[in-house]
């Protein structure tokens, strides 16, 4: 049998090893270690103040995490929606908004590792300093300005009559962008 291109093409000419295209990275590990060092956690805690106690405190972190979840909610679309009426940009409200999100996120999640790292993101410099660090990594897209009205013309009102939108013979324009989607 002749060798094809196609052929050729179907399987590499050497194999790689299976893991060869996975990429190992420091927070893959520590999302895969962080079960057990929450295990861990719990023990050492439960030495030191009883089983009772600590289920108590993860109980209570739950409780206080979806409390900030639900506070927190309204009050940065609050303060974001402030920021675009003053024709500021609101990109900062919105990460400090994320992350008290990831932190009332991480007080849910039973163990005491997630509950300092989302004590951590409750102190304000600390957000700040996160900010800092992201500001000019993260892109924001979107089609909307300052203001947050983006291409609307709000007052405008544009009244048609039958004859304004169809063409003589009674049938829609096709080439009008006010026809019905479904073809008819």
């Amino acid at each position: 049998m002749g060798s094809t291109p196609a052929a050729n093409t179907r399987w590499p000419a050497k194999r790689q090893p299976i893991g060869h295209y996975l990429r190992t990275s420091p927070i893959l590990l520590l999302l895969l270690a962080l079960p057990f060092l929450e295990i861990a956690g719990f023990v050492i805690v439960g030495r030191q103040i009883g089983a009772l106690a600590t289920v108590g405190l993860v109980l209570a972190s739950a409780i206080a995490g979806s409390l900030l979840l639900r506070h927190q909610g309204f009050g940065i679309m609050r303060r974001v929606r402030a920021e675009m009426d003053a024709g500021r940009d609101p990109s900062r409200q919105l990460a400090h908004g994320a992350m008290l999100f990831v932190a009332a996120l991480l007080l849910i999640v039973p163990g005491f590792i997630t509950d300092f790292l989302a004590l951590l993101l409750l102190i304000a410099p600390v957000r700040n300093l996160a900010w800092q660090f992201l500001k000019n990594r993260v892109v924001v897209a979107g089609d909307f300005d300052i203001r947050g009205t983006g291409d609307r013309r709000r007052g405008e009102t544009i009244d048609l009559d039958e004859d304004d939108f169809s063409r003589g013979d009674g049938k829609p324009d096709s080439d009008s962008p006010w026809r019905r989607l479904d073809g008819k």
